[in-house]
């Protein structure tokens, strides 16, 4: 008789879980740009024409409906506003600011946060405005 014991093999087939975070891998590879593009809700008012801008490195603040200010779509408290673009354009010094104002947001704040930009430095501004699909009409 032969005293041979019987070894229990304990493994794990880690394929099924493999697949399941590989889709989930590619599941947020493919929505979290898209959450990212359009956080902010911004209502831009109207113009006839348009001028382009070429530079990606552009530094975009948006101030919304209700007075918020974005910078490059991290909101920010209204005392580190200038600090946060003296920050960006001493990285960038020739970067142009454009600002993304909600039509519905007073006049005076879209001033004041230009005024804090070129406190900060910025020499380039840019508004920007939406341009209606009937272009040719008037």
């Amino acid at each position: 008789m032969s005293d041979k014991r019987k070894k229990v093999v304990a493994d794990i087939n880690i394929t099924p879980f493999t697949d399941v975070v590989l889709v989930l891998l590619i599941i947020f590879m493919i929505t979290t740009p898209m959450l990212s593009q359009h956080q902010i809700k911004v209502d831009l008012p109207e113009a006839v024409e348009k001028t382009e801008t070429t530079d990606d490195k552009i530094i975009e603040i948006t101030i919304d409906k209700d007075g918020f200010v974005f910078i490059d779509g991290t909101q920010f408290h209204d005392k580190y506003i200038e600090e946060t673009i003296k920050d960006k354009v001493s990285k960038y010094p020739q970067r142009p600011v454009v600002i993304k104002g909600d039509k519905n947001v007073k006049y005076d704040l879209v001033v004041k946060v230009m005024d804090k930009a070129k406190k900060a430095g910025v020499s380039k501004f840019g508004l920007a405005i939406d341009v209606p699909n009937n272009r040719g009409k008037a």
